[in-house]
């Protein structure tokens, strides 16, 4: 008899893969698809990683290591944090993970008790809230919107907090609106979650891909502040998927307070073992120069596309009215052109071969007014994208 778990029900599916695969039907058919719906550098893994991994490979590297992971690559993301944001983070509180969505799955196993709630922005990244309806914590979401740039506030914080609350869990640059958080505003977030005396959760795997405003002269870009710089108490998660564009090696890592370090690694033991060996390896070539240069290269493409991408959806009718600070999508309103983004995305799929990612999947605060686009194209391609949005518009 199939019997699944109660939980299953509240898990939804993400929706844009259903798009993807209808996507790759067009595609197998013959039409021309301009993909700007998958949240995934287009760019190769740099090479010097690539080659590591080989090397590694070759040289027999591929047993197991400690749950919480390789120790020189544990000492290699310290060195970056102080490097990078001048900030000291121990070795000893950092865990390599399987991608930062392995991070969530330990954090939300070491903290959500059943039943307990957490704080989420919506919109978000809609995987968060099922990693932790996994782990039997109730998810609740604060609605925010351009009165905000799409974060929450600790005025939204002290609204919504209840007796039940048990944390905060945040993103910056956030996914789908690439908005930041000034180091003050996460001061303050964690402030309000310290007197309540719940967790604060600060998800950073877009960190790297920051720009500066249009205006300002390419190659003065800014680096968003790591949570890390607020507090020793804050669960901090990373990964090498987004800046480092190692999407498929699955591997991430997390800043633990010192307190759970061995609940994590008592998880880490039993849940997974620990991460990929090769992955990790692999990984140590991450923080070369000459890796670092190529990543500062492909940021600055990546500002480049943004920068072309905003205006030119903005002339069509669409809205970009979160500031696109970081990753690499623009969240846009689409209500001046229809009232519901799902029909909206299937029709551009099919009549204009655009896919892109409507806000259904990030949450349930206006979904039928917003669409995302990601820039993870070429700016050629996305100039055809403009062409084909503004034929379909009648523009």
């Amino acid at each position: 008899m199939y019997r699944p778990a109660a939980r299953l029900a509240e898990i939804e599916p993400f929706h844009v893969v259903e798009l993807l695969t209808r996507a790759r039907q067009l595609e197998a058919e013959g039409r021309d698809i301009i993909h700007m719906e998958v949240g995934e550098p287009d760019f190769p893994t740099p090479a010097p990683i690539a080659a590591a991994a080989v090397d590694a490979i070759k040289s027999g590297k591929t047993l197991y290591t400690q749950a919480l992971g390789l120790p020189e690559l544990r000492q290699a993301i310290s060195a970056f944090y102080q490097e990078r944001y001048g900030v000291a983070v121990p070795a000893s509180r950092i865990a390599i993970t399987n991608g930062a969505s392995g991070a969530l799955n330990l954090a939300f196993a070491a903290l959500a008790d059943p039943g307990s709630e957490w704080l989420l922005a919506d919109p978000g990244y809609p995987c968060n809230r099922h990693i932790l309806r996994t782990y039997e914590g109730r998810p609740l979401s604060i609605p925010v919107g351009p009165q905000t740039n799409f974060q929450p506030t600790p005025e939204l914080l002290q609204q919504h907090w209840t007796t039940q609350t048990a944390g905060l869990l945040v993103a910056s640059p956030a996914n789908p609106t690439g908005t930041l958080l000034t180091l003050a505003e996460i001061q303050a977030l964690a402030g309000v979650c310290r007197t309540r005396g719940g967790h604060f959760l600060v998800d950073e795997i877009y960190h790297g891909l920051t720009y500066a405003p249009q205006e300002v002269p390419l190659g003065d870009e800014m680096e968003a502040p790591t949570a890390c710089a607020a507090g020793d108490d804050i669960w901090v998660i990373n990964s090498f998927s987004k800046y480092f564009q190692m999407t498929g090696w699955r591997l991430g890592w997390m800043v633990i307070p010192e307190a759970y370090v061995r609940d994590v690694e008592k998880l880490a033991q039993n849940l997974v073992l620990c991460p990929s060996t090769p992955a990790q390896h692999a990984a140590l070539a991450a923080f070369l120069p000459e890796t670092i240069a190529i990543l500062e290269e492909r940021r600055a493409e990546f500002r480049q596309r943004r920068d072309f991408l905003a205006p030119a959806l903005e002339a069509i009718g669409f809205r970009v009215t979160a500031r696109p600070e970081g990753a690499f999508y623009l969240y846009c309103d689409c209500s001046a052109l229809s009232d519901d983004s799902f029909a909206l995305a299937r029709d551009l799929l099919e009549k204009a071969g655009v896919a892109a990612t409507p806000g259904l999947d990030f949450g349930s605060n206006a979904p039928e007014k917003h669409i995302r686009f990601a820039y993870t194209t070429n700016v050629d391609r996305l100039g055809e994208a403009v062409r084909r949005l503004a034929a379909y518009f009648g523009r």
